[in-house]
């Protein structure tokens, strides 16, 4: 597997891989109504305003993940995908790239990427509820966690 930034002709891929794995993710939050394509989610939450990064295996784009300002923005794998390690990988990247602190939000109801997150270090900072980005005429809930790196001596 290779991370490298986005580049343009990735485009069409990650429309590929966002809107089955964002069908998912919305299905477990139990709001699939509120479902979004890229190609409109990208300018209404900022796609292109966050360093973009993709998984690259055997020539194909398999994930991709967004980092802005130290908070990982994006992180969607391809569902025929999952549970191989892309998603992990592509959030190790941000965290390498991020500050002493890096920030993700996850929505209730995502058991699998509340359990990556928390597997990596990230721990709970809060529970907040609120409008939906990119679809605000739906509310949810969800968390927002934190990671930590761990200094050289040991102290985070």
């Amino acid at each position: 597997m290779k991370i490298r930034p986005y580049e343009p002709s990735d485009w069409r891929r990650l429309c590929e891989i966002h809107d089955p794995a964002r069908r998912d993710e919305l299905r477990a939050f139990g709001q699939p109504e509120a479902f979004v394509p890229l190609e409109q989610a990208a300018g209404n939450e900022g796609l292109f305003d966050s360093d973009l990064f993709v998984a690259e295996i055997d020539g194909g784009v398999e994930g991709f993940v967004g980092l802005k300002s130290d908070e990982v923005t994006w992180l969607y794998v391809s569902p025929a995908r999952y549970r191989e390690g892309i998603g992990r990988a592509l959030l190790r990247h941000a965290i390498a790239a991020s500050g002493p602190e890096t920030r993700i939000e996850v929505l209730e109801g995502n058991a699998a990427a509340l359990a990556l997150y928390l597997s990596e270090g990230f721990v709970i900072r809060e529970r907040a509820e609120g409008k939906l980005v990119g679809n605000e005429s739906f509310t949810g809930a969800g968390f927002r966690m934190v990671h930590r790196k761990v200094a050289p001596g040991g102290e985070a």
